[in-house]
Parts: C-alpha cells; sequence; structure tokens
C-alpha cells in the first residue's frame, strides 16, 4: 500500500513525522491513479475543487512551509491576484509534472528535516491575517501541520473521486 514506510524507518520522532506526512501525501497522490488530465481537472462539487488542483495546491503548500522554515524566500510565490490559480492547473502544466515536481520538494522537506539540529528549532511566521502576530512555530509544528493541511485535502479528494467514478483511496 502505497506510503507505508517500514517501521525500521520511522523508530525515531523525525522518522515518524515524515511518515505520516508521506502517507498523507500519498493518499492525496493516489486519488489521481488511472485518470485522464480531463478528468482530474473536473468539479464535481459546488467548489472550484478539483484533483489536479488539489495536487498542484498541496506541493505549493509544502514548498512555502519549507520555505518558511528555511527563512528563504519562496521562488513559487503567488500574488493575491494570481492565489486561485494555485487551485488548477493552467495551460502547458500536467499532473505528471505537478508530481515530479512535489516529489522535489519531498525530497527538499525530507533532506531539511533530517539535517535539522532538532524538531524544536522555530521560524517566525509571516504577517498575515490567519497567523497570530510575532509567533514562530517549530519545525516539528510544521510537520503536524502538513499532516492536518495534506489530511484535510485527502478527504476532499476521496470525496471528488468518488463523484468521479465511485473510487477512493481506501
Amino acid at each position: 500500500m502505497a506510503g507505508l514506510v517500514p517501521a525500521e524507518v520511522h523508530g525515531d520522532e523525525r522518522g515518524a513525522l515524515l511518515s505520516y506526512v508521506e502517507g498523507q501525501r500519498a493518499a492525496l497522490r493516489d486519488q489521481v491513479d488511472g485518470l485522464t488530465e480531463e478528468q482530474a481537472a473536473r468539479r464535481t462539487t459546488v467548489s472550484a475543487l478539483s484533483l489536479s488542483g488539489l495536487l498542484k495546491h498541496a506541493a505549493n503548500v509544502e514548498l512555502n512551509w519549507l520555505r518558511l522554515a528555511q527563512q528563504t524566500p519562496n521562488e513559487q510565490a503567488k500574488s493575491d491576484e494570481a492565489w486561485a490559480d494555485g487551485f488548477r492547473l493552467l495551460d502547458g502544466e500536467t499532473i505528471p509534472q505537478v508530481l515530479e515536481f512535489w516529489d522535489g520538494v519531498a525530497k527538499e522537506l525530507e533532506g531539511f528535516i533530517r539535517s535539522a539540529p532538532s524538531l524544536d528549532v522555530t521560524f517566525p511566521l509571516p504577517e498575515a491575517p490567519w497567523f497570530p502576530k510575532d509567533t514562530s512555530v517549530s519545525v516539528r509544528w510544521m510537520l503536524l501541520h502538513l499532516v492536518e493541511e495534506f489530511a484535510r485535502h485527502a478527504g476532499h479528494a476521496d470525496i471528488i473521486r468518488e463523484s468521479l467514478d465511485g473510487r477512493t483511496v481506501m
């Protein structure tokens, strides 16, 4: 089953958290198995969400959190006007490209986490209406947040996929 990792790989806290992130990442990614680009782009609910759009969003979210933790600029940052473009594939973008991009982000995140001196290392959150002012979070918090983010979107993806063809990841 995708997303499951042998126990010896995640016996420590870092490995366990990375394993949970990967499990939820895989639950989201697996939703496009066997679909065409057109099927994966289809909206099946009143929301604007599609499976391919959720993949793109999740990959960009992971990159954004990684760049925040690294305290470096996000090269993929979108303007407020282009925010909605992060939830749909644009002309020339494909699912394989999004998955390849996400593979690179995931590999970079794992390297960053494994090289961090401690999961207690903190980094500041940017000013935003949804973050408390002058707040920092730990690398551990970030990993737990990614589990939450991916799990929420995997649930959305389950509903969309079931609406498309009756299939779910489970």
